[in-house]
């Protein structure tokens, strides 16, 4: 491979042709058709009979890479005849696409063609792709990513993915080889991991058999790749979340201004630890001792929290450190996000923190705000919060703080970490911060951007074993696409990768921020379900048509109860109703009907989970009574259709650990969600 590689390099070429990228290949024990370099039609023909059968030959040029479009491409050439024409043809053509030759290999028997590339993605690496290849790979686009290195289940969920998996498992008595499939991309994402030099592949088309495979066509593209800085390890941060002393630079005692927001926050939420308001002009601040400077404190201060004028803030966080302060939040606006003269402030504190082995969150972000502390850190004021499982980690710090005063009523946050411009402190380390207290069972994310990708990967993909991760990434049209240089460079989206991505760490990922906090909602205060089989009660047949369907769509099952449930329930049961899934009481359905029948559904090994469609205008009726059942550790949902009319008691039955969702499809789409988590989790989770 060395060889291949330097003689190219030599030419001022970083695109290998067929014959190269194939002997590569074949150096590692792929099978492929082969790749013999003609460059006469006396060698073309000798080729011929050395292959002894119907034989493809194909244009070689390093400015020819799409062969088979620009017709460089001669297929089942069986006589000397043919081959002499199609030798003919191919320099006719291509004289001017300085070739070097014709390839002469054998022609593959028909297969299933598919697609393996690789391409380089500017947040996570190499990329691999796969799906149904052949000359209209791009017209069709079934296709699935992961990030490099790949894992076995890794493998496994990129072809079970593809609308074509169908194909692939069995079609009309056809059947392609999986295990052999599966080692293939195992194979090209081993190479490309231990040759940083290899950048693009494209092997298209790949013919798979019911045994084994061939690759038809290849081609490599060489290139330098970014390396990933590590990360700063220094600390576990844990200090920064829980402090015993803040010292507030930029404090005020003049209400409306962002220095009394954060410190009003933290005197009125009952931050329990020692407060340092810092303001040159005030002798206190409210009846809290002020200090002019932050060395002018004799006391350790383990957070400090900047809220001066960008300009400023380097010299301060050079003051911070040599005062010993070990975590610096600057909440100030005014850097990068407003070009270059922002950018070199950044730097200049970026600097100053490193050099003293501090860390540094922001800049443009809120804060912190812990609740299992009393910390509220947000530069809007935020009203009274209860003590909750749910972190949240964002990098828009307002928008964080803003959604708090409504979503406070039914959701119960325990930490909300922003992180603004990532300067030093980035989502993964937050994510990894986060996940290590013992009191946040879930975590949300908002993210714009993800540095350091493949530590994102490793990290998220370790924690979602133990804690799901919602993530609502923005940003998701195609502008700033790379040029094209492959298939799979032309496939792979941002958007697309960032998806594959997720999936591949075992993240969920939401569509808007509504699904993410009905997500939140629903995991934080159900457990995961043990089966797909869904349970259903209604009043409405409506709804319960409309929640069935919502299941099948959502790949789970309508539960069938064991018989001597479905008699205990018929025994239940007013004569007029005779579904036993759902069970539809229409007008007679009460708090009493609801409690017997869900006693009988949770004690069949068949159900999963459950959904309760409940009458909004007796909502307060059922809230005691789904308190008192025993749900055996499956997961109830409520539907309430015109839920908004009843808010007071939709806000008591979330105080009671049950969500409640306006339609069955919202239902529907939380509990396949759960069960797909679950799923992941048993098989990746050690034994």
């Amino acid at each position: 491979m060395k060889d291949i590689i330097d003689k190219a390099l030599l030419e001022g070429r970083t695109y290998l042709m067929e014959h190269e990228s194939k002997a590569i290949l074949e150096s590692f024990g792929f099978s492929t058709t082969g790749s013999d370099l003609a460059r006469s039609e006396e060698e073309a023909l000798q080729l011929f009979h050395s292959i002894g059968g119907p034989v493809v030959m194909k244009v070689l040029s390093p400015s020819v890479i799409h062969k088979s479009d620009s017709g460089g491409v001669k297929l089942n050439l069986r006589t000397e005849e043919d081959v002499k024409k199609a030798y003919s043809d191919i320099v006719s053509a291509f004289e001017d696409e300085k070739m070097i030759g014709v390839s002469v290999q054998r022609m593959a028997n028909p297969g299933v063609e598919v697609i393996i590339g690789v391409t380089q993605d500017s947040t996570f690496g190499p990329i691999l792709m796969f799906g149904l290849g052949g000359v209209f790979v791009e017209v069709l686009k079934d296709v699935s990513f992961r990030s490099i290195p790949l894992s076995k289940s890794d493998a496994q969920d990129m072809i079970e993915e593809i609308k074509g998996y169908s194909l692939l498992k069995g079609y009309r008595g056809y059947s392609i080889d999986i295990f052999s499939l599966k080692e293939l991309l195992l194979s090209v994402s081993d190479i490309v991991a231990k040759n940083p030099q290899i950048f693009e592949v494209d092997l298209n088309p790949v013919f798979l058999y019911p045994n084994g495979y061939t690759v038809v066509d290849a081609r490599m593209i060489l290139g330098e790749r970014k390396s990933e800085k590590p990360g700063n390890v220094k600390q576990d941060l844990h200090d920064l979340f829980y402090p015993e002393s803040i010292a507030i630079i930029g404090a005020s005692g003049t209400p409306g201004k962002l220095g009394w927001n954060v410190f009003t926050n933290l005197v009125t939420h009952g931050f329990k630890g020692k407060l340092f308001p810092i303001n040159p002009r005030a002798e206190e601040i409210l009846g809290i001792k002020a200090y002019s400077r932050i060395s002018d404190i004799k006391e350790h201060v383990d957070v400090a929290i900047i809220l001066v004028a960008a300009s400023t803030t380097p010299e301060i966080v050079r003051e911070c450190c040599e005062s010993g302060v070990r975590y610096i939040v600057v909440e100030s606006a005014g850097f990068a996000e407003l070009g270059e003269t922002g950018k070199q402030i950044e730097e200049k504190m970026k600097h100053i923190a490193d050099q003293y082995g501090a860390r540094l969150l922001g800049p443009n972000c809120s804060g912190v705000i812990n609740t299992h502390c009393n910390m509220v850190q947000s530069i809007g004021i935020v009203d009274a919060l209860s003590k909750g499982n749910i972190g949240l980690v964002s990098q828009a710090g307002v928008c964080a703080a803003g959604m708090l005063w409504g979503l406070r009523h039914i959701m119960d946050f325990g930490i909300i970490a922003t992180i603004g411009n990532k300067l030093d402190i980035n989502e993964t380390d937050m994510l990894e911060a986060v996940s290590k207290d013992e009191k946040i069972n879930i975590i949300c994310m908002y993210l714009e951007s993800v540095k350091a990708g493949r530590r994102f990967i490793d990290v998220s993909r370790l924690i979602t074993l133990s804690k799901p991760v919602i993530i609502l990434k923005s940003g998701r049209t195609e502008a700033g696409k790379k040029a094209v240089t492959s298939h799979t460079a032309s496939l792979a989206g941002n958007d697309e990768i960032f998806s594959a991505v997720f999936r591949q760490a075992g993240i969920i990922r939401a569509r808007d921020y509504e699904h993410m906090f009905k997500l939140a909602r629903a995991i934080s205060k159900q457990p995961l379900p043990d089966g797909p089989g869904v349970f259903i009660i209604t009043y409405s047949g409506s709804l319960g048509v409309l929640a069935s369907d919502a299941i099948t769509d959502n790949g789970m099952i309508l539960s069938e109860l064991e018989p001597h449930l479905k008699e205990r329930l018929k025994r239940l049961l007013p004569d007029y109703v005779c579904g036993l899934n759902p069970v539809d009481y229409t007008f007679s359905q009460n708090a009493d009907t609801v409690k017997k029948t869900l006693e009988i559904g949770v004690d069949s090994e068949e159900v999963g989970s459950v959904i309760v469609i409940l009458q909004a205008e007796i909502l307060e009726s059922y809230i005691e009574v789904l308190k008192s059942i025993d749900f055996r550790g499956k997961p109830v949902i409520v539907c309430v259709a015109g839920k908004e009319f009843a808010l007071e008691a939709v806000i008591r039955m979330e105080g009671a650990g049950i969500p409640v969702f306006s339609t069955p499809e919202e239902c529907a789409d939380a509990l396949a969600v759960m069960h797909r988590h679950a799923l992941r989790v048993k098989r990746e989770k050690p034994a």
